[in-house]
C-alpha cells in the first residue's frame, strides 16, 4: 500500500509499505477513505512536537472496515467507520480508574507518532477503537468526529457555561470547533486570528449557520480582562490568555506546542483568582458522545481542501509548511484521501 512516512529531516516521503492484515483475534482492517490533517501532525513538520521517524503519520481517520478478527463481534466488512487514535490498554491503574487519557501504556501507541497510522491506503485497528458511523453521515462530517471529541473535552474542563463570554484564540479547525461549540452550548463566543485566510473563512462559516452569535476578528482588538473563558488553541499564548481572561477567568490550554514557554507571576495568579488549566488528551468515553454529536454540527462546512495521497505536497502548501519557515495558510481543515466517497 501506498503510505507518507515521516523522514528523520522532518519531511514526508510517499513510500510502499505492506499491507496491513489481521493478527489477532480484535483486529479490525480498515480501508482508509480520507484522513484529516492535524494541526499536530503540521506541528511535528515545523519541529514544535515529536514523533519517531520511520512512522506513518496522520489520525483522524474514517474509512470502510475489510477484514476483521476472529473475535471481533460489533463490526463486519463494509460498515463505515471513524478510528479513536487515542490507544489505552484497560489494565493499568491509570485504566482501571476510568483514567483512559492517562494509560501509562501510551507510549509506543500514539497513532500516526509512534505507531503507524493513517495517511495510507489502510490502517489496522482494534476493534474497540473503531466506531460505525451513523446512517448517512459523511466522511467529511465524520473525519471531523476525533478533532471534535478533543474540543469537548477541553471546554469541559473549563467548566464551560450557557451565558459565558468566551474567546478562542486561533482560527484554524480546532478554533472553529471551539467557538462552534460554545455557540451551540449558549455561551457568547469571539474567534481571534491573525492570519487573513482564516480569518475570512471562519467568517464565512458562521456566517452560513443559522442563529450563530460568534464574532470572528482580530487579536489585537480583544480586549484585557474581557473573558470568563479563553482557550489558546495554539499553544504558546498562555500570557495573553491571562490578560484577556477577567478575574476569577479560566484558561484552557489546549493547543500543542513543545517549545513554547511562558512566564506567569504567581501573585497575580491569586489576586484574580485564575484557573490555568490543563486538560490533557480525552478520555476516550467521550469518543462516543462525539460520534452523536456530530449528527447535529455542520462540520463537513470546516473541510476546504481535498488532496489525493500521491499529490500531498499539495496539502503541505495550503497549509503553509515551506522548508525553514512557516508560509500562510490557504485552508481550513485540509483531507488526505485515498478514494471514495464523502
Amino acid at each position: 500500500m501506498k503510505a507518507l512516512v515521516l523522514q528523520p529531516d522532518r519531511t514526508l516521503r510517499l513510500v510502499h509499505r505492506p499491507r496491513p492484515r489481521v493478527t489477532a483475534p480484535d483486529d479490525v482492517v480498515v480501508r482508509v477513505v480520507q484522513t484529516g490533517f492535524c494541526g499536530t501532525d503540521r506541528g511535528v513538520l515545523l519541529g514544535k512536537f515529536p514523533a519517531v521517524p520511520g512512522v506513518v503519520m496522520g489520525h483522524e481517520a474514517v474509512g470502510e472496515v475489510v477484514e476483521v478478527g476472529a473475535g471481533v463481534t460489533t463490526l463486519a466488512p463494509g460498515d463505515r467507520v471513524v478510528a479513536n487514535p487515542t490507544l489505552y490498554c484497560g489494565l493499568c491503574r491509570w485504566c482501571r480508574r476510568g483514567a483512559l487519557n492517562f494509560c501509562l501504556h501510551k507510549a509506543g501507541n500514539e497513532i500516526g507518532i509512534d505507531r503507524d497510522g493513517a495517511f495510507a491506503e489502510h490502517l489496522r485497528l482494534e476493534e474497540r477503537f473503531l466506531h460505525r458511523l451513523p446512517d448517512g453521515m459523511s466522511y467529511d462530517r465524520a473525519v471531523l468526529v476525533e478533532p471534535l471529541a478533543c474540543v469537548m473535552n477541553n471546554l469541559a474542563a473549563g467548566r464551560l457555561r450557557t451565558g459565558d463570554e468566551v474567546v478562542v484564540l486561533g482560527g484554524g479547525p480546532i478554533g472553529v470547533l471551539v467557538a462552534l461549540l460554545a455557540d451551540h452550548a449558549g455561551a457568547r463566543a469571539r474567534l481571534a486570528e491573525p492570519d487573513p485566510y482564516r480569518r475570512a473563512a471562519a467568517r464565512t462559516y458562521f456566517a452560513g449557520i443559522p442563529g450563530s452569535a460568534v464574532t470572528v476578528t482580530e487579536p489585537d482588538l480583544v480586549a484585557a480582562r474581557s473573558a470568563a473563558l479563553v482557550v489558546d488553541t495554539v499553544g504558546p499564548l498562555l500570557e495573553r490568555a491571562c490578560e484577556i481572561a477577567d478575574d476569577a477567568g479560566r484558561i484552557v490550554v489546549m493547543g500543542f506546542h513543545e517549545r513554547a514557554t511562558a512566564t506567569l507571576r504567581p501573585l497575580d495568579l491569586l489576586r484574580r483568582g485564575l484557573s490555568v488549566i490543563g486538560a490533557g488528551d480525552y478520555n476516550s468515553h467521550i469518543f462516543v458522545r462525539a460520534v452523536e454529536l456530530a449528527r447535529d454540527l455542520p462540520l463537513e462546512g470546516i473541510v476546504s481542501h481535498h488532496v489525493r495521497l500521491d499529490d500531498f505536497a499539495d496539502a503541505l502548501d495550503t497549509l503553509g509548511i515551506a522548508p525553514g519557515a512557516a508560509a500562510p495558510y490557504s485552508g481550513m481543515k485540509v483531507v488526505i484521501t485515498t478514494g471514495g466517497g464523502r
